[in-house]
């Protein structure tokens, strides 16, 4: 038996890693309303859509602070039909090997300097919440939530993890609503499977404030929901794809409500197609299918994606390192078309 033992870095506990980067009163307030403004529009108490739209990942924070800054300003304008909610995914899951996320490898260079990455990540979404713009993110490792989890609106929970236990368990006991995607065949029973567990209580290993090991517990997420993203074989934002997503959470006790992923599959992988998927599943919504609380898609300053080669001094300014994306200006036409549809149907029916 090889007793070889692997190499080890200390890392400051989430307590120390606040304390050097603290949210303040005024932050930690704004992020509670947009979590119950969140938690209003899931419950149909809240009648806009919920929009998650960002880059596919962050890697650069200069050029992600841009974008929000954008994206805020045109969130003020749209705020009576959407609540925009800013992707920060900082950690991404590689179906092999790959550039694994800004937490992982902030300098672009395999140094692997996670607690400078767990300090850029932080210091954004602080900038951000200081805009007043509400941030969304991916947890892949659960361990991650404890650093940056309080600066977190709306939470996801992967194609690739939806599945494992452990994510159910932790997503359990996240303050935050949380979606589960379905997973990468577009299975949509294993997402189910996994809001029903994700909504009772759970006792499992984790850690404390002080970064010791610990038993926590959890009374369940009562905000945990599905988000369809399509599967390999066909994208599932259509009309028989979610009325059979309702039929299922309906069987299951489970509250009808639907978040609808404008990427991955369901663009088949072109990141123009989302403009497609977004007006079809905002047409949905409009002809009555009001169990669609939400839709994401994958947005950054340019268009495309780029590969990260070794000499990462040459990439471009504002191109996704990982999954291609829609650029700004597209963006932003999209949104305000998304604005005036549904602005049109509230003042016919004031109206009528």
């Amino acid at each position: 038996m090889d007793n070889t033992a692997y190499p080890t870095t200390a890392l400051n506990s989430p307590k120390v890693i606040k304390k050097q980067f603290p949210i303040s009163l005024q932050q930690e307030t704004f992020i509670a309303k947009t979590r119950r403004d969140i938690v209003n529009i899931l419950n149909g108490q809240d009648p806009r859509l919920l929009l998650i739209v960002g880059p596919c990942s962050i890697h650069d924070v200069a050029a992600a602070y841009e974008y929000a800054t954008k994206l805020n300003q045109l969130a003020k304008e749209v705020s009576n039909s959407f609540l925009i909610v800013m992707r920060t995914y900082f950690e991404k899951p590689r179906t092999t090997i790959g550039w694994k996320g800004m937490l992982y490898d902030p300098h672009l260079n395999k140094s692997n300097d996670i607690p400078a990455g767990i300090r850029q990540a932080r210091m954004l979404l602080i900038a951000l919440a200081e805009m007043g713009l509400p941030t969304a993110t991916e947890f892949l490792d659960p361990v991650t939530s404890y650093f940056i989890g309080d600066l977190i609106s709306w939470a996801c929970i992967g194609a690739r993890t939806a599945e494992s236990q452990i994510h159910r368990q932790f997503a359990s006991g996240l303050p935050m609503p949380v979606a589960f995607k379905n997973n990468t065949a577009g299975n949509i029973e294993t997402a189910i499977n996994s809001v029903v567990a994700a909504t009772h209580p759970h006792t499992f290993f984790g850690i404390d404030e002080e970064g010791f090991l610990s038993i926590k517990e959890t009374q369940g997420n009562p905000h945990a929901h599905i988000a369809l993203r399509g599967g390999e074989k066909q994208p599932n934002y259509d009309q028989n794809s979610i009325a059979l997503t309702l039929k299922l959470l309906k069987h299951a006790q489970l509250p009808q409500r639907v978040i609808i992923d404008c990427s991955h599959d369901n663009s088949l992988r072109q990141h123009e197609k989302q403009i497609d998927v977004f007006q079809s599943v905002v047409n949905q919504y409009l002809e009555g299918t009001k169990e669609i609380r939400g839709v994401a898609f994958e947005s950054h300053l340019f268009s495309g994606n780029q590969n990260l080669n070794d000499n990462h001094t040459c990439l471009q300014y504002a191109v996704s390192l990982t999954d291609p994306c829609l650029d700004w200006n597209s963006t932003e036409k999209l949104i305000r078309w998304g604005d005036s549809v549904l602005k049109a149907q509230k003042k016919q029916k004031h109206y009528a």
